[in-house]
Parts: structure tokens; sequence; C-alpha cells
């Protein structure tokens, strides 16, 4: 009766699949390890490079500083791993492609494929909308509004908290229109629901790029209009992907 137990929960096809897992999560940690260890000269360089948008900002002879003896190592270290992950993510999310693509239909295989790379090139988009746009802005305004006597130097660990979670926000953030397909797929929302509700959505977007960005109308259209054309652009995923979907 045991021998009977045992083989129900260790199938051929249960142990194949977990070997083929096994490869998959093999190759991703070899690539994410060729790819670390390349860059890792290079940890210093891509900091200096993270801290160009508030070096611009600073008043003549500002400058960042560290306050832990450790942490002119462990920053870079600490951003040179994370570059590593976001530069290896479409090797992740491919290796994860290949191991649940089988199992698929040809459909949802096209479907998963489009939401996969959209996915990932609107992450990337939104990295670099907060590292080109929003972070010239909002370190410029930081750096006008800064009391008289004060000086504004930054510890190089706060730095990279606030860049880090920043990138991430906007690259979750623009992330919106494969939420919408999502949406409309799931069921929980229809296509005329979104569609009829733009107005709202149009004021929401404004109403939060006022709360993110510096307090002047260039800086929260520059945000507020990219966040709007996402949710279009999901709209138009929904017609391309879903055109059964009811209306």
């Amino acid at each position: 009766m045991n021998e009977a137990r045992e083989s129900k929960w260790f199938s051929p096809t249960l142990i194949a699949y977990l070997v083929e897992l096994r490869r998959r999560l093999l190759i991703s940690a070899a690539v994410f390890a060729v790819v670390f260890l390349a860059l890792l000269p290079w940890a210093n360089p891509l900091f200096d490079w993270l801290t160009l948008p508030l070096v611009d900002a600073l008043p003549p002879g500002g400058h960042l500083i560290a306050i832990h003896v450790t942490t002119t190592f462990v920053v870079p270290f600490k951003l040179t791993l994370l570059v590593a992950l976001l530069g290896c993510m479409p090797v992740f999310l491919y290796e994860l492609w290949a191991f649940v693509a089988p199992a698929l239909y040809r459909r949802e295989r096209r479907f998963a494929r489009v939401l996969l790379v959209s996915g990932i090139a609107l992450f990337y988009a939104g990295v670099a909308f907060a590292y080109f746009v929003i972070f010239p802005m909002a370190f410029h305004f930081f750096a006008s509004v800064t009391p008289r006597g004060v000086a504004m130097t930054t510890d190089i660990q706060n730095y990279l908290g606030f860049c880090l979670h920043l990138m991430l926000a906007f690259g979750v953030a623009f992330e919106m229109p494969v939420v919408i397909v999502l949406l409309v797929f799931t069921g929980l929302m229809q296509e005329a629901t979104l569609r009829h509700n733009r107005r709202y959505v149009f004021l929401i977007c404004f109403i939060i790029a006022a709360f993110l960005t510096p307090p002047d109308a260039l800086s929260m259209t520059l945000l507020g209009l990219p966040m709007y054309g996402l949710y279009e652009l999901g709209l138009v995923l929904v017609k391309w992907l879903l055109p059964g979907a009811p209306a």
C-alpha cells in the first residue's frame, strides 16, 4: 500500500517535470552568476551613473556622503547585484515560459507570449522613465527648496534605497496595460466599462501625477500623459488579444 502511495506521488511524469524545472533553475542561476561577475568590476561606475541626476542638481561643491565605513563597498555591490537581476529578467522569464509553454494550448501560448514580452518592455520603460524624467525633475525641485544654511548632502545608502523604490514603483506602474488585459481576460471587468470610464481615469492619472511630481504644470503633464497613454495602450491590447471578449 505504501509503495502504491509513493508511486502515485512520484509518477514518472512528475519526476520529469521536476527534473525539467531543476534544469531551468540551474540555467537561470548560471546566467545570473556570469552577468553579475562580469558587472562586478564596474560596480563603482554603475553607482556613479546612478548618482548623475542628483549630482547635476546639487549646488556647486555639493556631494554625497557615506556614513558607515562599509557603505562605500556594500552600496555599489548591492547595486551591481540588482542590475544583474534586472538585466537577467528576460532570461528568467524565458526559462519560466519554456517550462510552462508545453502545457498551454496554441491560443494561450500566443496570448501569454505577447503579455510576457509586453510586460518586460513596459517594466524597463518604467525604470527608464523614472531615471531620465522623474529623477532630474525631483532632485532639481528638492535642491531649489533647500532652506538657507542647510547643506544638501545625501547618504549613498539612503540614495540607493530611494532610487530603487522609485524605479520599482514606476516599473510596476507601467504594467497597467498588462493588468487591463488580465482584468478583461478573467472577466473581472468588461471592455465597455473601461472605455466608458476614460474621463475618470484621465483625471485620476493627473491627480496621481500631481502628488508624485514637483508642483508645476510641466512635471505633472510629463507624468500624467504617459500614465493615461498606458491605459489606452491596454485597451488596444484588449482589442488585439481578446477580440471575442464581451464589450
